[in-house]
């Protein structure tokens, strides 16, 4: 059985995780264990100096010894989609290797998860339904165009803070993913980790009629597949109905 241990900034949709972990468990025996850190926040704020921050090496290094202190895990994610692609692509690869070092394990961000998935998943237009600030999205657009993915349409609700993201419900979270499709695109993506979509995917995807790629969903998957779960589960999306492992 694995253990994927997750840094998280602050607190907002935490409880997304151990949602998920009951999901993996109902999925059938042999689930991995999700354990969650919470990583310092020095100023919530999706502004690039704050995000550059929440991101340092030295935060997520203090986070890797709090996972230490309570189990050994198979893989680390830094489960932080702004806090990783505001550093742009190599900013954000210097950032995993760094956590890497700290870690001894294999590991990985929120935004290499996007990334990785669309790869997987053989998708090349997306549409993105972003909680954040219009200049912080772009960067996210910029992210994903360097792993060749293009984006047909962009919406912001220019919330500021994780906190009030994770105030958002699940009616409001159908009508943000509703208003930000787009007919020629073969997914929507909502990259916040603020944001709870762990127990509305399958409504999400029914609601579309297209795979949707939330933050949180995106992380627990790359950290199975770094640490070699071969499980395909229902009711986590799309994703992770084959093989989450390559």
């Amino acid at each position: 059985m694995h253990t994927v241990g997750f840094l998280y900034p602050g607190y907002s949709a935490e409880d997304d995780y151990p949602l998920a972990q009951k999901l993996l468990d109902n999925a059938g025996p042999y689930a991995p264990t999700l354990l969650l850190t919470h990583t310092e926040m020095r100023e919530d704020a999706h502004r690039v100096d704050a995000l550059l921050d929440i991101g340092g090496d030295d935060v997520l290094a203090a986070g890797v010894r709090d996972l230490e202190n309570r189990a050994v895990c198979d893989s680390v994610i830094w489960a932080c989609t702004s806090g990783s692609f505001v550093f742009g692509w190599d900013g954000a690869k210097a950032q995993v290797k760094a956590l890497g070092a700290a870690a001894g394990v294999p590991t990985s961000s929120t935004s290499f998860a996007f990334a990785d998935a669309l790869v997987r998943m053989k998708i090349r237009r997306v549409a993105i339904a972003a909680t954040y600030p219009e200049d912080v999205a772009r960067r996210f657009v910029a992210f994903l165009a360097t792993a060749g993915v293009s984006v047909v349409r962009l919406s912001t609700l220019d919330i500021i803070t994780a906190a009030e993201v994770g105030t958002l419900g699940r009616d409001r979270l159908l009508e943000v993913a509703r208003a930000g499709d787009h007919p020629e695109a073969q997914a929507l993506l909502l990259p916040d980790t603020a944001l709870h979509t762990m127990g509305s995917l399958d409504d999400l995807e029914r609601t579309l009629d297209k795979p949707v790629l939330t933050a949180n969903q995106v992380s627990i998957w790359q950290g199975l597949r770094l640490a070699g779960d071969k499980t395909p589960r229902s009711g986590l999306g799309t994703l992770f109905r084959s093989p989450p492992a390559d």
